[in-house]
C-alpha cells in the first residue's frame, strides 16, 4: 500500500480512499494503484483511512465519519508542516465507507475545512446510499429487516434504518440526505458526483440502493437487453441507456432447465450441511462485537478514545431548524427477494404524509420497472439526492459471484479482473484534476 499511497510537498490534491465494512486500508490498494498509475505523487497525495479497520467499522457512520474528519484534518497539517499546499480535495468510499465519507464531509464542511479548498470528486463504489433495508412488506418486513439489523452493532441499525439519529426522530440514512443538512451541503460543494452500482451478484449492497434508484431492472438478465459503454468489455454500461426491455422469448426447453437444477444441486448439499455452524458462529460473532464496540462507543463519547468530540458534534441542520463473519451474512441477506408497491397496501403504520408519498410513487411506477417497495424515507433520499445531479455507472460483472468485492479488485483474485475496467475508467475518464 505505502507504495501507492502519500505524495510529495508539490502535490496540490489531496484524495482521500475510505474501506467499507468489516474492511481494512489494504482493501483499497488497487483503488490507490489505478490512481498512482496516471497521477504522479508531485500531482496528487493519495490518504487511506485507517482509524475505522476490522471490528471498528461495527461502531457506526457517526463515530466512523468523525474519525475519518480528523484523520483527514491530521493529513492537512502535516502536509502544511512539510511546506506543502492543498488546493484541492476528492473523497472515494467503497461500501459502507461511502456513508462514512459523505458524514465525513458534511463535518468537514460544517467546521469550515472545505473553505479554503477546491472540492473535486466525491465517488461512491458500491455504496448503500438507502441503506441494506430489504424491499420487503408485511411480517418478512418487520422480521428479516429488524433481525438483519441487530448482527451488525450500531452500523447495522443505521444501515437497516432502525436507529433514531439524536434528536431528529429519523435514521441516519435519512438525516444523511435531508437537503438542509450539514450533509448535502457538503456534498453539494464537490464538482463531480459518481457512482458504481453493481446489477448482480452484490450480496452485501443490491442495485436499488448503491444506484439511488427505486427500481430494479436487473433482477432477470433474461427479460432486459443491456447497452455496453463502448470501449469497457461490457463490464461498463450506458450511463444514459443502460437498459431496455428483452424481446419475447420462447420457453425454456424442460431439459435445459433440468440441467441448471442439477448443476445447484451440489451447492444447495452444502448449504444445507454447512449454513447451519456457519450461522451459529456468526450470530455468536455478533454478540461479542456488540458489546466490544459498545464498549468503544462509550469511551469515544466520554473523550477518551482520542478524539475531543465536542469538535465534531457540531450542528447538523443548514437553516437551523431540527425536525421531532461476512460471507455468512451476505448468503442470508441475498436469500430475500424484493418486492414491488402493489395498488395498494396496509399504511397503519405510516404518518398521512408517507401515506401520501407512498401513494404517489404507486402512480408513477415504471411500466416495464415496476417501484421496489421500499420504506418513505428512501424515497424521499432518492429524490433529494438525485436533485444533486449524479453520473451513475451500472457495472456488469461477469466471471466473479462476489461482485462486491470484485468492483474494486478488493484482492488479487482470478475472477475479479473486470473491476480493473471499472477502476481504470474512474481514474482516466471520470476523475477531475
Amino acid at each position: 500500500m505505502d507504495e501507492y499511497s502519500g505524495g510529495t510537498p508539490e502535490a496540490d490534491h489531496l484524495c482521500v480512499l475510505v474501506h467499507g465494512l468489516w474492511g481494512n486500508p489494504n482493501h483499497m490498494k488497487n483503488v490507490a494503484k489505478a490512481l498512482r498509475d496516471q497521477f504522479p505523487p508531485n500531482k496528487l497525495r493519495i490518504l487511506v483511512a485507517k482509524r475505522n479497520s476490522g471490528s471498528f467499522t461495527y461502531d457506526g457512520i457517526e463515530l466512523g465519519g468523525e474519525r475519518v474528519c480528523l484523520e483527514i484534518e491530521e493529513e492537512l497539517a502535516l502536509i502544511r508542516s512539510k511546506g506543502g499546499n492543498i488546493k484541492k480535495i476528492s473523497i472515494a468510499g467503497y461500501s459502507l465507507g461511502g456513508l462514512v465519507a459523505r458524514y465525513a464531509i458534511g463535518l468537514l464542511h460544517a467546521r469550515g475545512v472545505l473553505d479554503d479548498l477546491e472540492c473535486k470528486n466525491f465517488t461512491a463504489f458500491a455504496s448503500p446510499f438507502l441503506g441494506v433495508r430489504a424491499p420487503l412488506r408485511g411480517w418478512s418486513d418487520r422480521i428479516w429487516n429488524s433481525l438483519g439489523a441487530r448482527t451488525l452493532c450500531m452500523s447495522g441499525r443505521q444501515l437497516f434504518g432502525i436507529d433514531e439519529f439524536r434528536d431528529t426522530g429519523k435514521p441516519l440514512v435519512a438525516v444523511l440526505a435531508d437537503p438542509k443538512s450539514i450533509f448535502m451541503a457538503g456534498l453539494a460543494r464537490f464538482q463531480r458526483r459518481t457512482l458504481y452500482t453493481n446489477i448482480v451478484n452484490d450480496r452485501s449492497a443490491v442495485h436499488y440502493t448503491t444506484g439511488i434508484t427505486k427500481t430494479d431492472p436487473y433482477v432477470d438478465m433474461l427479460k432486459i437487453k443491456t447497452n455496453p459503454l463502448p470501449g469497457y468489455d461490457g463490464v461498463i454500461l450506458d450511463p444514459k441507456n443502460p437498459v431496455s426491455p428483452a424481446a419475447p422469448r420462447d420457453p425454456e426447453p424442460l431439459m435445459q432447465s433440468v440441467e441448471k437444477w442439477a448443476k445447484r444441486v451440489p451447492i444447495i448439499a452444502t448449504i444445507v450441511v454447512f449454513v447451519p455452524v456457519a450461522l451459529l458462529a456468526f450470530f455468536t460473532n455478533a454478540v461479542i462485537q456488540t458489546v466490544r464496540s459498545s464498549q468503544r462507543v462509550k469511551l469515544h463519547e466520554s473523550g477518551m478514545a482520542g478524539i475531543k468530540i465536542e469538535g465534531y458534534r457540531v450542528n447538523l441542520w443548514i437553516k437551523e431548524m431540527r425536525e421531532a463473519v461476512e460471507d455468512t451474512y451476505e448468503n442470508i441477506n441475498n436469500s430475500q427477494n424484493q418486492q414491488y408497491l402493489g395498488l395498494s397496501e396496509d399504511d397503519d403504520d405510516n404518518s398521512s404524509e408517507d401515506r401520501h408519498l407512498l401513494s404517489l410513487e404507486r402512480k408513477q411506477s415504471h411500466p416495464h420497472f415496476p417501484t421496489l417497495a421500499l420504506a418513505p424515507y428512501q424515497f424521499s433520499a432518492i429524490q433529494a439526492l438525485d436533485k444533486l445531479g449524479w453520473r451513475k455507472y451500472p457495472v456488469w460483472i461477469h466471471n466473479a459471484r462476489h461482485s462486491h468485492a470484485a468492483i474494486i479488485v478488493r484482492m488479487d483474485k482470478k475472477g475479479f479482473e473486470e473491476g480493473w475496467v471499472v477502476l481504470r475508467h474512474w481514474a482516466r475518464d471520470e476523475f477531475l484534476t
